[in-house]
């Protein structure tokens, strides 16, 4: 695996900095968030998808108390296959989701991933999403254009990059930039890491900024270096 230019330390206040900073969208009416989580499931990622479907339990253990959270599952894999699952309002209905799907080889379809947030955002109000993957095949202008599409909805991205590929890192982060969210890259070695990082943004979209303050003084960790960047900024 590719050696990545900066320390685990500096992309994780970089990341941190960036949730600090992203803007509070006003709670769904209904009450909690909205959360679509997207990943690549093509076949480069079999490796990481399991340990990936046991973190992702931890984004509802801390925003019962703020009226919950519901994360739709979005993976694409083989040929020309994209699919949404049911929006899931606990970790138990997630995990089954994702234990069904299988890797299969393929090509990236983020475009897709985005063409489907923004309708989905129009049904009802979408807070984050978050995309989880290692390489980018497509057209980079394109991707930049729906990424400023999410940004104008409000609907940052938040993109954890597996591995070092330089080719999809340059998009990546254009991409969170665009859409106003933020980029962390990640490895097998940083399973606890991206723990803290995915529940922080469920965090997020669930409560905003104010919420995320206090779980970051009550978790530590990344989490609590996310409240040194926001000390005195409450949403």
């Amino acid at each position: 695996m590719a050696k990545l230019p900066t320390s685990k330390t500096d992309d994780v206040a970089q990341f941190l900095k960036k949730v600090a900073k992203t803007p509070v969208r006003p709670a769904n009416a209904t009450g909690g968030g909205r959360l679509v989580f997207a990943m690549d499931a093509t076949a480069s990622r079999e490796p990481s998808w399991d340990q990936a479907s046991q973190i992702q339990g931890d984004m509802f253990s801390e925003t019962s108390v703020l009226g919950g959270l519901e994360v739709q599952l979005v993976y694409y894999r083989g040929y020309g296959e994209c699919r949404a699952s049911k929006w899931a309002a606990s970790a138990v209905d997630l995990l089954r989701l994702m234990t069904g799907v299988r890797c299969l080889g393929g090509r990236t379809q983020i475009a897709k991933v985005f063409a489907h947030t923004i309708k989905e955002n129009k049904r009802r109000a979408v807070n984050a999403l978050v995309f989880v993957g290692d390489a980018m095949e497509e057209d980079i202008d394109d991707l930049c254009h729906q990424a400023g599409q999410l940004g104008l909805l409000k609907v940052p991205v938040f993109v954890f990059h597996e591995g070092g590929d330089p080719i999809a890192a340059n998009a990546f982060r254009q991409i969170a930039r665009l859409s106003g969210g933020a980029y962390c890259p990640f490895d097998a070695s940083s399973a606890r890491q991206l723990r803290e990082l995915l529940s922080a943004v469920a965090v997020y979209a669930a409560g905003g900024r104010r919420a995320l303050l206090d779980y970051g003084e009550k978790t530590g960790g990344a989490a609590l270096r996310l409240t040194h960047q926001i000390a005195g900024t409450r949403g």
